[in-house]
């Protein structure tokens, strides 16, 4: 079999400082991704591990209680549990504050009453969480963290993460574009309306005139912030010397699957894998006859899996006897033996 030495995956990964781990759900990506930030943290290099995963299995695995905000597990290691109910909250409280920047205080009830049912419409979680990994993606990057690794929710919620900055950015620029649109309406509009003040002896108010502060000045301004956050990420997520995908898989059938729409999914969007990872191997031999077909039946399984991903390093991680929880069991994992 052509597997790379388990080891060689850090050092292929070291000078990306940013990495996504994905993969189908309980295939191992919380443990793979722990697991490496255990290890560059035990090299005494800062490192910052963020779950997007609502599962919230990140904590378990670092026996630690995490929260929104980032926790020091190690002197060299921080890790973050996005809470997707929280972030959504704080989503819709920014939103409702620059609502209320500019409209009419007699519609407010209603519009509260609006976005409290906006919260549990389809997509609403997820441009919420988008959002916030985008921040923790763009600030951690800017700031002192010498590696940043994401575990992310099961693939096909990575994927929409992945390809949503482009597309939030799109939207954004319609939203600018048509303020701008607006904004010419009121330039010309006051221009009439001065125009008509000269001619007549009583003024009469005109309903599209400019008031002395501009109302959609602050919500231009949150527009703006959102599209460089957005373009940001996603010059981040696309720059191969900056940022790498790692799928997690195991040697079965429905993972192989998954796997292979993955990488054609991230290869339209170019965002090429920089490695897959096959977790939960087990030793060629074994003295138990269930447990020997089980084994062959993965080496039936990886002469599949090495010719669907020739273009791509495999990494193996094999069965344990025991969990693997904790920095200095999830640091053994990688280092060499």
């Amino acid at each position: 079999m052509a597997l790379h030495d388990l080891h060689t995956l850090v050092e292929q990964l070291a000078n990306q400082p940013i990495k996504f781990i994905g993969g189908k759900g309980g295939v191992g990506k919380t443990t793979t991704a722990a697991a490496l930030a255990s290890y560059y943290a035990g090299k005494q290099q800062k490192t910052l591990v963020v779950s997007t995963d609502p599962a919230h299995s990140l904590g378990d695995v670092l026996n630690v209680q995490l929260n929104n905000e980032a926790t020091a597990i190690t002197p060299y290691l921080d890790a973050i549990e996005l809470n997707p109910d929280t972030i959504v909250d704080q989503h819709f409280s920014q939103v409702e504050r620059t609502i209320k920047a500019y409209a009419n205080p007699d519609m407010m009830p209603k519009i509260r009453e609006h976005l409290r049912l906006s919260k549990s419409a389809p997509g609403a979680q997820e441009a919420a969480m988008l959002e916030s990994m985008c921040q923790h993606l763009v600030t951690a990057a800017s700031g002192n963290y010498e590696h940043i690794i994401f575990d992310t929710a099961p693939t096909g919620h990575t994927l929409r993460l992945l390809v949503l900055p482009e597309m939030m950015g799109a939207w954004t620029d319609g939203l600018l574009a048509q303020q701008r649109r607006q904004a010419k309406l009121r330039s010309v509009t006051n221009h009439l309306d001065s125009h008509n003040q000269k001619h007549q002896k009583h003024d009469v108010a005109n309903p599209f005139a400019q008031k002395k502060s501009d109302r959609w000045e602050q919500a231009v301004s949150v527009l703006e912030k959102r599209k460089q956050l957005f373009r940001q990420a996603g010059q981040l997520l696309h720059d191969r010397t900056k940022t790498a995908i790692v799928l997690v898989m195991t040697a079965d059938v429905l993972p192989l699957a998954e796997t292979r729409r993955a990488i054609e999914q991230l290869e339209d969007s170019k965002l090429t894998p920089a490695a897959i990872v096959i977790n939960q191997l087990i030793k060629p031999t074994q003295s138990d006859e269930f447990w020997q077909r089980r084994a062959d039946r993965q080496q039936q399984l990886m002469q599949d899996i090495e010719q669907s991903f020739v273009r791509y390093p495999l990494y193996p991680i094999y069965l344990q006897q025991t969990d693997i929880r904790g920095t200095e069991a999830l640091n053994a994992l990688l280092s060499p033996v």
